[in-house]
């Protein structure tokens, strides 16, 4: 009974971090760094349609994470995406992510959350 109470906060709380990043720093435009980053990767030219697309695509993994389908699909898919994503920031933009370097340390941590989540705190289905 805990692990299910502890999986679905844990849930709640992954699917959090993909809507405020994107809906709240993407989309709404709340966070001008996301711009920057995008913008020195792929262009200027760009940048801005691009976060837009961005944000938009964090908000269905919010939908994708929150719904449960494919849960361990998702957690893959969330694992990939946050490390690729990460790596090339900590290659190409170290300079404006938030803590530097030190992001890599906190997309570890986030990757982790999933994976413990999805493949050793979820419930068995019975």
């Amino acid at each position: 009974m805990q692990k299910s109470i502890i999986h679905k906060v844990l849930t709640i709380l992954i699917s959090l971090v993909w809507l405020i990043n994107g809906l709240y720093a993407k989309v709404l435009g709340f966070v001008p760094r996301h711009k920057q980053i995008v913008s020195k990767i792929l262009g200027s030219d760009i940048s801005f349609i691009a976060v837009k697309v961005i944000g938009v695509l964090e908000i269905c993994m919010f939908i994708w994470v929150i719904s449960r389908k494919f849960s361990r699909l998702a957690a893959v898919m969330q694992i990939i995406i946050v490390l690729t994503m990460n790596i090339l920031e900590f290659i190409l933009v170290p300079d404006l992510l938030l803590f530097g370097r030190m992001n890599i340390i906190i997309a570890l941590v986030f990757v982790c959350v999933v994976y413990v989540n999805e493949f050793i705190i979820k419930p068995k289905a019975s």
